[in-house]
């Protein structure tokens, strides 16, 4: 099963991107106002994440979709 995690942008370098689905912070989804990014993994969670002292609680793809659809992760405006 799929986890999610969101954390603070400025621990972005703590994350240990072989460990994770996410291959780079310049590929990692980011916050619209650029403060909080998402990184997900299969299995166990990461060894790194125990240092994460942003980070929030783990989510299913149920509970992480609403909050990826909200104002904060989804903008109206066209490019």
């Amino acid at each position: 099963m799929k986890t999610y995690l969101i954390l603070d942008w400025t621990e972005i370098d703590l994350v240990d991107f072989n460990q994770i689905l996410t291959t780079s912070k310049e590929t990692a989804r980011k916050s619209i106002d650029g403060t909080k990014v998402l990184i997900s993994w299969m299995g166990d969670t990461p060894d790194f994440v125990v240092n994460l002292t942003s980070k929030s609680q783990e989510y299913t793809l149920d509970e992480i979709t609403p909050i990826m659809l909200s104002d904060d992760w989804t903008s109206d405006e066209r490019p």
